[in-house]
């Protein structure tokens, strides 16, 4: 997916980054993602979940919260209330780029982040809500802050490890967090929410879940990370739980209804990366792209490879139909097809100046053993007569006009 460094400025007057993943077609809607207490935007959950919304049509913004990661501030004398802050910031920043509600998604204290924030943001700027191991209570993150929180409370500042890493935490950090009633919040809260969860999470433990489930209103869904750790360091736990998120938000986030869906023919419309574009037909839609060594993101077919594709397909549904038709045990073929620039030598004509000769190469493999030779023999050459081999080598002509 193509990725965009994103750079927004908070109301404390400093600046956030973020990476916006990018569908390599049209974009059917925005999220975005809040990371967890110790982590930043390049967290495995993160960039796993952000990717693969873009996967399915839907920008996703991941971001380093104040103070941590690429973005500018003090981590250790923002607190709950700058996360917040931080993501109506974000959703700003999103919603000046992008039409309709946001969906939100926040890992661990980030989901209790984007809950209290969805409040904030109000039900029109927010369509939907999903959160992964996200605590219950947002004093909860306190027991994973090594330090005196005492001597912080008297001094006003101190010492902590969050993590493994230093940080110096102010008083209003610790008095913040302990002030959030987040149940509370999520009671007021109308909007459809995924809780994911491990119930072998050693850091928030699954009662969370089932606190946050039982206070949230419907429609409200629950998915069990059954095997995963809190962090979610198995990419395989990962790509589960961006799947279920991804496939869930479609529901909320649906196809807008002025895509281009042609009544006949194809549709193709540019969408984002280097060479991403999307085709629309009738009933369906794909995306056609480059390889990585041409400089495409390989999100899709090439264009040559659907020329192929259409090549083979048709043949392949006219060698069934003709056997089908006589009543041939016909177990199905499989076509190999290739494309070569340069094929002069086989050109029975002289080329015309700066004409390029090129061939398609169709190797058909008939499956099974219960055709007789002469069978086989007639299914191959229909294969000559299906309509696409027919258009190509026939006489064909590409008019182009330009739309009013």
């Amino acid at each position: 997916m193509p990725t965009e460094t994103l750079a927004f400025p908070t109301s404390a007057g400093h600046s956030l980054e973020g990476a916006l993943e990018l569908p390599t077609g049209l974009v059917r809607g925005a999220a975005l993602f809040a990371h967890c207490f110790t982590c930043t935007k390049q967290s495995r959950a993160a960039v796993a979940v952000s990717r693969a919304l873009a996967r399915q049509g839907i920008a996703c913004l991941r971001f380093d919260f104040t103070g941590l990661g690429g973005s500018e501030g003090e981590f250790g004398r923002a607190g709950f209330a700058t996360d917040m802050a931080d993501l109506v910031a974000a959703a700003e920043a999103l919603a000046a780029r992008f039409d309709g509600p946001l969906l939100l998604v926040g890992h661990s204290l980030g989901g209790a982040a984007v809950l209290a924030a969805a409040a904030l943001l109000g039900e029109e700027k927010v369509a939907a809500i999903a959160t992964i191991g996200a605590p219950s209570d947002v004093p909860h993150v306190l027991h994973v802050i090594e330090g005196d929180h005492d001597a912080i409370r008297r001094d006003g500042a101190g010492p902590v490890r969050i993590g493994g890493q230093a940080f110096t935490l102010s008083r209003s950090f610790l008095d913040a967090a302990a002030e959030v009633d987040l149940l509370e919040v999520v009671r007021t809260l109308r909007l459809p929410y995924l809780c994911l969860h491990s119930p072998t999470d050693a850091i928030v433990g699954i009662e969370h879940a089932a606190a946050l489930f039982e206070a949230a209103f419907h429609p409200k869904s629950f998915v069990s990370l059954a095997g995963a750790d809190h962090l979610l360091t198995k990419a395989e736990d990962a790509q589960f739980a961006a799947t279920m998120i991804a496939g869930w938000a479609g529901r909320y986030l649906p196809m807008r209804s002025d895509w281009p869906m042609p009544e006949e023919g194809v549709v193709v419309q540019t969408g984002h990366g280097k060479f991403g574009t999307e085709v629309h037909t009738a009933h369906h839609r794909f995306i056609a792209d480059e390889p990585r060594s041409y400089g495409g993101d390989e999100s899709g077919p090439t264009p040559y490879d659907l020329l192929l594709a259409a090549l083979g397909t048709c043949t392949a549904m006219t060698m069934k139909l003709y056997a089908d038709q006589k009543g041939w045990p016909f177990a199905g073929a499989r076509i190999h097809l290739t494309h070569e620039r340069g094929h002069a030598e086989d050109m029975m004509h002289a080329l015309e100046p700066g004409e390029q000769a090129q061939a398609l190469h169709r190797v058909i493999t008939l499956l099974g053993d219960a055709l007789t030779a002469e069978q086989r023999e007639k299914i191959i050459a229909i294969a000559d007569k299906c309509p696409v081999h027919r258009t190509l080598e026939g006489h064909l002509h590409i008019h182009t006009s330009v739309a009013d």
